[in-house]
């Protein structure tokens, strides 16, 4: 079996999929993405593409350390996660070859179903209480939302009051065994991040999340310090080195590699298998679509340590497409009482609707994320 051709489809909202095509008339699908350079991603997989075209699909491995050890130049985001989406489309193929699904040919389920959470409040976090109280009447067992707006280093103590009263109205609408994760968004730096994370500390948070910037996360020994909530982090960290030191630095207690940034499925099961060794659990990071959230449930299937799901049912950012409409089986993703079953399928288990995302490629996308300043004209962390 060789790899005959591949396309790639910018399809809304903010997405890109990846389809590649065998001899043998198997195909795979990938959803090679970062959020806001979607284009730049595509250049990066057609880069990768010229190795792979007339190929043998199966040798992952191999695959995966030619794209990732032939180029001198390696890693970041882009190349990350154009490798992570052939990646997902490679191990799409396989399951299908062997006629299994992935997680059986990665050793077998850990589990039958996942947890997942929804996210609620938007960018700009409004109407949260109410949000939180619909969701958990559809019977998800937990959310997550942005913890503030914008914050300068320094900023006013009023700002974290509305943080706190967003938060309490959250726990106050949902009970005290709702889970609540709260993102910082790498919006906070260290001097409010200690203090927003002491004050939330009462409404007992499921975790707060990137409460600095990775590019600080040596700051995050102090907060662990500070309070006791689980620290979360990990969305912006493409490789299995990247959280290396974060483990070794013993300064998290939930990683959040997201499967179509940091290497895919290949390298997503070493970088749990690693955090596993450490005590640490994975929630991994999906505000993406249905090929990543299938991607990432079939790695939280054979790993022990992942606990709870990111999904993008819903989000604020999935205007004029969701979740369900690329997918011919929408059942596939039925949540129910807060899980949603693995997909049993072969390969992903998922049957992308091929007509749909012709017809949504043609309309496309340019999605980018918003540029905040604040109030003295210098920009903002989004």
């Amino acid at each position: 079996m060789k790899i005959k051709s591949y396309e790639l489809f910018q399809v809304p909202p903010r997405w890109l999929f990846l389809k590649i095509e065998t001899d043998e008339g198997i195909t795979g699908w990938g959803e090679p993405v970062i959020e806001g350079r979607a284009a730049t991603v595509k250049a990066a997989v057609d880069e990768l593409m010229e190795y792979l075209v007339g190929k043998d699909p199966l040798p992952i491995e191999d695959h995966w350390n030619v794209m990732y050890r032939a180029g001198f130049y390696r890693g970041g985001p882009i190349l990350m996660s154009a490798l992570a989406g052939i990646d997902q489309a490679l191990w799409d193929i396989k399951g299908k070859y062997h006629n299994a699904p992935i997680h059986e040919l990665l050793g077998g389920k850990a589990r039958h179903s996942m947890k997942v959470y929804s996210w609620i409040g938007g960018d700009r976090p409004a109407d949260v209480g109410a949000a939180a109280r619909q969701m958990a009447e559809q019977g998800f067992l937990a959310v997550k939302m942005n913890a503030t707006e914008e914050l300068q280093y320094i900023d006013s103590y009023d700002k974290i009051d509305q943080a706190v009263a967003r938060i309490a109205a959250v726990r106050e609408a949902t009970g005290p065994a709702f889970g609540i994760g709260i993102d910082f968004h790498g919006r906070v730096h260290k001097p409010m991040a200690k203090l927003l994370a002491k004050e939330l500390e009462p409404f007992r948070p499921m975790f707060i999340e990137e409460p600095v910037l990775p590019e600080n996360n040596e700051a995050l020994r102090e907060i662990a310090n500070h309070v006791a909530i689980p620290i979360a982090t990990g969305e912006r960290m493409f490789s299995k080195w990247q959280f290396k030191d974060l483990l070794t630095a013993g300064v998290a207690d939930i990683i959040q590699p997201d499967v179509s940034h940091a290497g895919g499925i290949t390298e997503c099961k070493k970088i749990f298998s690693m955090a596993e060794a450490f005590d640490v659990a994975a929630a991994p990071h999906c505000p993406l679509g249905p090929i990543a959230l299938a991607a990432c449930l079939q790695v939280d299937a054979t790993c022990h340590n992942a606990f709870i799901q990111e999904q993008s049912l819903g989000i604020h950012y999935n205007q004029g497409s969701d979740l369900l409409d690329y997918l011919a089986d929408k059942t596939v993703f039925e949540y129910k009482a807060g899980y949603v079953n693995i997909p049993d399928k072969p390969g992903l288990g998922i049957e992308i609707n091929e007509a749909h995302v012709r017809k949504m490629a043609a309309i496309g996308h340019n999605w980018k994320n918003p540029v905040w300043r604040h109030t003295d004209g210098s920009i903002a962390e989004w």
